[in-house]
């Protein structure tokens, strides 16, 4: 069977020449006669590929020499509880934008050990905008201040860096890390899960500000203090080796295929701009994010009627162009167009659905 077309929110589609690599080193990775599955955490080789994969991380998204980068376990999931086990211990309190399901999971989580207070929600409209912020909101003692970057269920992103002052900024930038620049010193914290831009499911990458660690609550587990990671080079138990493997392949393709997250963000603002602009000149299918919140990285659209949207799943599918369905929380369909989706994937996308269009109409 040819490779099909993979739309997945995550796990996600991964660049073919990255999985052709590292199809050719499964038996033998750089001459250690092993595979990195077999490989020793604490061995030389491994050594290598740990520390290369976060130099190249450090080179590709410019991160500051007093930020740690830590490869841990759990998904974003259990950052939801790392965060405020390790920030939220001096005035207890941590301020949240509520954008989508993610953003308020991490909310819900948090205020198991603290106050947690909403400051802006787009509930009001499933989610389909990022809502604006009022300074007068935000509570200067804050712990810290939650945003999550890209809403891969609804399709939105933020388009600014929100100002809270001296309070950090923590981000889960899941679905869209490594997808643009950003200016990683306005952060406190950056998290996110590798199964959308950066590898195989398994490994949890979390940018952290030195001045951050080493402050965590008592009762913190000891694999849930970051500091425990960060003094042990992320080694203190055994790390998702293969993934951070990966990672650096990835990171290898960003920096010498495509030339830079520069010139990853242009490939991903024209794909995003031939989808977008297909949909807003449709006649069957809506776009459900209009406006300056729509992400680069996961298009939501409808045709308004439940059973036609499943015959073009169905159809889709049978065409090679697979895992379109939407979330079971919103339904629709979604297109999830991360880095590694080709230009060529979204051409053809938009093809089918013009054909699609004509023959149902």
């Amino acid at each position: 069977m040819s490779r099909v077309y993979n739309f997945s929110a995550g796990p996600s589609v991964l660049p073919e020449s990255v999985l052709e690599r590292a199809a050719s080193e499964m038996l033998d990775c750089n001459g250690s006669g092993q595979s990195v599955m077999e490989m020793s955490h604490r061995s030389k080789e491994f050594d290598a590929i740990i520390k290369g994969t976060e130099q190249k991380l450090r080179q590709v998204l410019n991160i500051p020499d007093n930020y740690k980068v830590l490869f841990v376990q759990g998904g974003a999931s259990s950052q939801f509880a790392m965060v405020p086990l390790n920030l939220m211990n001096k005035s207890g309190k941590a301020d949240f934008v509520i954008s989508g399901q993610w953003a308020k999971k991490a909310y819900t989580e948090a205020a198991r050990y603290g106050q947690a207070n909403i400051v802006a929600s787009s509930a009001d409209k499933t989610f389909s905008y990022i809502p604006e912020l009022d300074s007068s909101k935000f509570d200067p003692e804050a712990d810290y201040f939650h945003v999550c970057w890209n809403n891969t269920i609804y399709g939105t992103h933020f388009n600014e860096i929100p100002d809270v002052g001296n309070v950090p900024l923590v981000a889960d930038m899941s679905s869209c890390i490594l997808s643009e620049k950003i200016d990683i010193s306005k952060f406190g914290v950056i998290y996110a899960g590798a199964q959308k831009n950066m590898a195989p499911a398994g490994l949890t990458v979390v940018i952290i500000r030195e001045d951050l660690i080493g402050n965590a609550r008592d009762i913190t587990p000891t694999m849930f203090n970051y500091k425990t990671h960060a003094d042990n080079d992320s080694l203190y138990n055994t790390p998702p080796t293969y993934c951070i493997y990966m990672l650096g392949l990835v990171l290898d393709w960003i920096i010498n295929d495509i030339g830079g997250i520069e010139k990853m963000h242009e490939q991903n603002v024209k794909k995003a701009a031939m989808l977008y602009d297909f949909l807003d000149n449709s006649k069957m299918f809506n776009a459900t994010v209009q406006g300056k919140d729509r992400s680069l990285m996961n298009v939501p659209f409808v045709t308004g009627n439940d059973e036609l949207d499943k015959k073009f799943v169905k159809a889709a599918a049978d065409a090679g162009f697979v895992n379109l369905k939407g979330h079971r929380s919103v339904g629709g369909m979604r297109a999830s167009i991360y880095n590694a989706m080709p230009v060529e994937g979204v051409e053809k996308l938009v093809a089918f659905m013009k054909d699609f269009e004509e023959k149902n109409s």
